[in-house]
């Protein structure tokens, strides 16, 4: 806790108040889109109440709102933020897990759930948990064996299979 106290005054990176900034632009990105949505769905009032879009415009117009605030508040405010977001060491760290769960989405459209979720922890318990690769394979296998009998099997709740489906992955 020390060291991260001491390390603080010397880290760099992007200032917490220009993150906030940032969100902040895409909470009143947010906004305009809905708003145009809305307005072209009819936000007015019709002869019936409220047309389609009336309250989505409405929420529209919050959240721009709420948005400007916010960057308001980040870019100009006497509380502003200028604290260090995030450094070079934590950014690595959360990479190391967004990059592979962004690869495993992609692959459970080819490989299907449970054979992308079986390489998925596998290579995620051997790179990132440093256990031997036949502990990570065994794991991997029996975690997906038990929700392969769970959802299959007990439940009757067909799970995406990618290119197996059509070899008629086990008879489901």
């Amino acid at each position: 806790m020390e060291k991260e106290q001491a390390d603080a005054g010397h880290r760099s990176g992007v200032p917490t108040y220009i993150v906030e900034a940032v969100v902040a632009a895409l909470v009143v990105l947010m906004g305009i889109v809905i708003i145009v949505g809305a307005r072209d769905l009819g936000s007015g009032w019709t002869s019936d109440g409220p047309g389609s879009g009336y309250f989505p415009f409405y929420i529209g117009v919050i959240l721009c709102i709420a948005g400007a605030g916010i960057m308001y508040q980040g870019l100009l405010g006497k509380g502003r933020n200028t604290e260090i977001f995030v450094d070079s060491e934590q950014l690595k760290r959360v990479l190391q897990v967004l990059i592979p769960a962004a690869v495993y989405v992609g692959a459970v459209q080819f490989l299907g759930l449970y054979v992308a979720s079986a390489i998925y922890i596998a290579l995620f318990m051997v790179v990132l948990g440093k256990y031997s690769w036949i502990k990570s394979v065994i794991a991997a296998v029996a975690v997906n064996v038990l929700f392969f009998m769970m959802f299959e099997v007990w439940f009757k709740v067909p799970l995406f299979k990618g290119s197996l489906d059509p070899l008629g992955f086990l008879g489901y």
